[in-house]
């Protein structure tokens, strides 16, 4: 059937977050995340709930108020965007439920790699590289932020400076030297 004749539900990608969730924890482990991590995430929810959806919600209302419905762009949109961040606001509640915040600066074995450590590599190539081992919330490539349940920070956990450490990557098997590690915000 073609899908312009399609109605689509409400609950369309209800389940994409909560599954995501699933594929990147691993059975029985904890959503471990750093203060800041935590922080953002409670600052995105806030955000939602008090000025993004009461927006949305006097735009709807608006656009309700003008009659027919079936061919109004603000009151359709406007539904659609208001699922929309519902199924946000939903996603970042559990998250902030199921989270357990772990400050890296309160670690007292510094010279360990644990999670929120900052790691300093060198490669086969003697390419240096810095990682944060941060939870899977908060992991972003370009700032070096890698999640604890990566292939890379599974492998340097429990590493000290000076050791070498064998993961598998995409592209096989890779060995590094750990150069460094710190913990943002301890006194090391």
């Amino acid at each position: 059937m073609n899908k312009a004749f399609t109605r689509e539900t409400e609950d369309d990608g209800e389940q994409d977050e909560g599954a995501d969730l699933a594929l990147r924890l691993p059975q029985g482990t904890r959503n471990y995340i750093t203060p800041d991590g935590h922080a953002r995430i409670r600052s995105e929810l806030e955000h939602l709930l008090r000025i993004e959806r009461p927006q949305v919600v006097s735009v709807v209302q608006w656009a309700a108020a003008n009659g027919d419905r079936s061919e109004n762009a603000d009151y359709i949109y406007g539904k659609r965007r208001l699922r929309e961040i519902d199924r946000r606001i939903r996603f970042l509640t559990r998250r902030l439920d199921l989270a357990e915040v772990v400050d890296p600066a309160r670690r007292e074995n510094t010279e360990q790699v644990f999670f929120g450590a900052l790691v300093t590599l060198c490669d086969e190539q003697g390419m240096e590289n810095t990682y944060q081992i941060v939870g899977v919330d908060e992991t972003d490539s370009a700032r070096g932020r890698i999640s604890w349940v990566s292939p890379l920070a599974r492998a340097l956990l429990k590493s000290r400076a000076g050791d070498a450490v064998r993961f598998q990557s995409p592209a096989g098997w890779r060995v590094v030297e750990v150069l460094a590690v710190e913990y943002p915000g301890s006194d090391t």
